[in-house]
């Protein structure tokens, strides 16, 4: 089942911004040196070691410039690829495969770096009930695609934006005065608009997890505490909020930071710290 975020109108917006963004007024060496009617094919080749993703994305957009495209799939998104593996094949008009290639390509490399730092990150604590979770520390214009891709690495995915999820975090906080006054601002702020949102919010000590277990609050993020402050408001909130470790968090760390008992774990880093893997797409003549 796909993300509630991954409607056609945001994927066929994100395919048409971006193809605008490359293409402009015209693709003038392909215009200039491809005949308009030409039919040729191409394959997309994995030239590095880890997890696909992107198929579909890369899919949909040569089908966009060529919806007679032919394009056949040799593996699924998530599937751990070596070196020289096939992705897919494709055969349609040329001047479509060469103005989707690059924007096809960027898609998939970034989501294949995303979605191999997850599923590693994943399995640090595949033992654990705790979770891997995303953050909104995305690329501008490009979360649909990241957050996807953490998906496709077996991760979770936190709120996708401002509008879907409340979270107070330490300024929120600040400005309000305080853990109370902030979440029962909050609570009167969706009863007015009838809103039906989770709230979480952001302590940085056990006093502050204290205050937000007295809101009932629906999550409490613990922030940057150490492991035995952490592991002692586990305990404290004793399953009266669902809990998230936030801040700090490296993979080295992750495997203890879970024997706290933790719901869940984010990491900025599997959006904004992966590398991108090697892929290309080659003409076959």
């Amino acid at each position: 089942m796909k993300p509630k975020y991954l409607t056609e109108e945001a994927i066929n917006a994100f395919i048409t911004t971006a193809l605008n963004e490359d293409i402009g007024d015209g693709d003038h060496s392909t215009l200039s040196a491809v005949p308009e009617d030409a039919i040729e094919s191409a394959q997309m080749i994995f030239k590095d070691n880890g997890v696909i993703a992107g198929i579909e994305i890369s899919k949909r957009i040569f089908l966009h410039l060529d919806p007679t495209m032919e394009i056949e799939t040799f593996v699924e998104e998530g599937d751990l690829l070596n070196k020289g593996d096939i992705v897919m094949k494709i055969k349609g008009n040329a001047r479509a495969i060469l103005m989707g290639e690059r924007l096809a390509l960027n898609c998939a490399q970034r989501m294949s770096g995303i979605a191999t730092h997850t599923q590693r990150v994943v399995s640090l604590i595949k033992d654990s009930s705790t979770k891997i979770l995303d953050t909104r520390k995305t690329t501008p214009n490009f979360r649909l695609m990241e957050k996807w891709a953490v998906f496709i690495g077996g991760g979770q995915n936190h709120r996708f934006g401002l509008y879907d999820m409340v979270m107070l975090k330490d300024n929120h906080i600040d400005y309000a005065g305080s853990i109370a006054k902030a979440v029962s601002e909050t609570k009167a702020y969706l009863k007015a608009k009838n809103k039906d949102l989770k709230i979480e919010v952001e302590t940085r000590n056990l006093d502050e997890v204290r205050q937000a277990i007295e809101a009932e609050v629906d999550v409490i993020m613990l922030d940057n505490m150490d492991v035995p402050t952490m592991k002692e408001a586990v305990g404290i909130i004793n399953g009266k909020s669902d809990t998230e470790a936030s801040g700090g968090v490296t993979e080295e760390k992750v495997a203890e930071i879970a024997s706290t008992g933790v719901d869940f774990i984010s990491l900025g880093a599997l959006t904004h710290s992966s590398l991108s893997k090697d892929i290309s797409l080659k003409a076959v003549k």
